[in-house]
C-alpha cells in the first residue's frame, strides 16, 4: 500500500469515527451537546483535525443524515422484502420506518428535522436521500391507485408516517395505537 492510499485510508478512518461519534453523542444527549469542542475531545484530535473533514456542525448533521438514510432504506427493503402480497409490503414499510424513527431520534432529526445542507426533491439530491425515497416508492408505487402518480403517493404517505413518527414521539399521540393507526393508515390510504 502506498503512502497516498494509507493516508487516504486514515482520513476515511477520521471521519467515519466523527460521523460515529457525532452520532452517538446525540443520541445519548441530543444534537445540542454535539459541539466541534466535544467532538474534538471525544475522537481525541484537534478541532482543526475535525474542521479538515467538516467545515462545521451542519456537515456533520448531513454526514449523519446520510448514513441514517442508508440504513433507513436497507431497513424498508428487508421488511418490505419478508411480506407477502402489496398490504403486507405497505404495513411492513410503515412498520419498519416508524421503528427506525423511535430507535434512532436523533438520526431521525438529522435526516428530518435539522439542517444539515442537503437538498431534498431536486437534481443533487445525494444518492443516499434518493434511494431512501426508492425504498419507499418500491412498496407505494403499486398501490397509488388509478391516475396517481406514484412519486406523488408515496410523498404523502411518507408526510403521513413522518407525522405520526413525530407526534408520537413528542408524546402528542399516545404510543399504544401505533399499530391500529398503522392498519388505518394502510387501509385507507392504499388501493389495495
Amino acid at each position: 500500500m502506498s503512502v497516498q492510499e494509507r493516508k487516504q485510508r486514515e482520513r476515511a478512518d477520521r471521519e467515519r469515527l466523527i460521523v460515529a461519534t457525532a452520532r452517538e453523542l446525540a443520541e445519548q444527549q441530543g444534537w445540542d451537546a454535539v459541539t466541534t469542542r466535544r467532538l474534538a475531545e471525544r475522537i481525541e484530535y484537534s478541532q482543526p483535525v475535525l474542521y479538515s473533514h467538516f467545515r462545521g456542525k451542519r456537515e456533520i448533521i448531513g454526514a449523519v443524515a446520510l448514513e441514517g438514510a442508508a440504513e433507513m432504506a436497507a431497513a424498508l427493503r428487508a421488511a418490505t422484502a419478508a411480506a407477502d402480497g402489496p398490504r403486507a409490503r405497505v404495513a411492513a414499510l410503515a412498520r419498519a420506518y416508524l421503528d427506525f424513527a423511535e430507535r434512532n431520534p436523533a438520526v431521525y432529526d438529522a435526516m428530518f428535522r435539522l439542517d444539515g445542507g442537503l437538498a431534498f426533491a431536486r437534481e443533487d439530491t445525494p444518492e443516499p436521500l434518493k434511494d431512501a425515497f426508492a425504498a419507499l416508492l418500491e412498496s407505494l408505487g403499486e398501490v397509488a391507485g388509478d391516475g396517481v402518480h406514484p412519486a406523488l403517493f408515496t410523498e404523502t404517505f411518507w408526510a403521513a408516517l413522518h407525522g405520526l413518527a413525530t407526534l408520537t414521539r413528542a408524546g402528542r399521540l399516545p404510543p399504544e395505537y401505533t399499530e391500529h393507526r398503522v392498519e388505518l393508515l394502510v387501509d385507507r390510504l392504499a388501493v389495495l
